[in-house]
């Protein structure tokens, strides 16, 4: 198989976990189920749209249109099965695969943002993590959420990191570019995957107020 088949597989599973884990995050919100297909949708593809938008080239799903869709059918499926993926050992195995999403789009955005030459090298940094979290930061303040840069949740972070070693090999070995972005993802997604086992937490800033 293909790496591009191979990474075409993943996303589409990474785009249902982004639209199952973002549906459930609001599912306290009471929302219905026109909200849900809503948020849902700009939590899977939110991210890679703003990144598309900021490079000025079409959306990714303009030419894929099967990431909509996915994300559409994830969302349905979640507002009419939520009892079954909010049972821990479900939603836990969601995350995983959600934080495996969040590393694959992360270093596909810095990749694409390479690959166009945007704001070298900090450019492909920033829009390899807009492409990662933006979904969910759009999708938190149209709910009136918290948001995840907020949250204290370690998720953000590895995505940065991924993407600025990914963007260090790209610039002095890019000979290994494929096994960079490789071993980048796994970076990224162990990262992900030790916060969600051990609830790993950025340190909280203590700000003393003043009498």
């Amino acid at each position: 198989m293909a790496m591009d088949q191979i990474h075409l597989w993943i996303g589409a599973i990474a785009t249902i976990a982004f639209a199952i884990t973002g549906v459930l995050a609001i599912a306290d919100r009471g929302v219905d189920l026109f909200g849900v297909l809503v948020l849902g949708v700009i939590t899977a593809i939110g991210g890679g749209t703003i990144r598309d938008i900021i490079l000025g080239v079409p959306a990714f799903w303009s030419s894929s249109q099967i990431f909509v869709w996915l994300a559409l059918g994830a969302c349905v499926l979640t507002f009419v099965a939520e009892s079954f993926f909010t049972q821990p050992q479900i939603y836990r195995w969601m995350l995983y695969i959600d934080g495996l999403g969040a590393a694959l789009f992360g270093i596909q955005g810095a990749d694409k943002a390479w690959s166009a030459g945007f704001g070298l090298p900090v450019g492909p940094v920033i829009l390899g993590v807009v492409t990662a979290i933006g979904g969910g930061l759009l999708r938190d303040i149209l709910a009136g959420r918290k948001t995840l840069l907020m949250s204290h949740e370690l998720y953000a972070i590895p995505v940065t990191l991924g993407c600025c070693i990914y963007v260090l090999i790209l610039n002095f070995l890019p000979e290994y570019t494929l096994e960079g972005s490789v071993i980048c993802m796994l970076a990224i997604f162990g990262l992900r995957v030790a916060a969600i086992r051990w609830d790993l937490r950025v340190p909280k800033v203590f700000i003393t107020k003043r009498r």
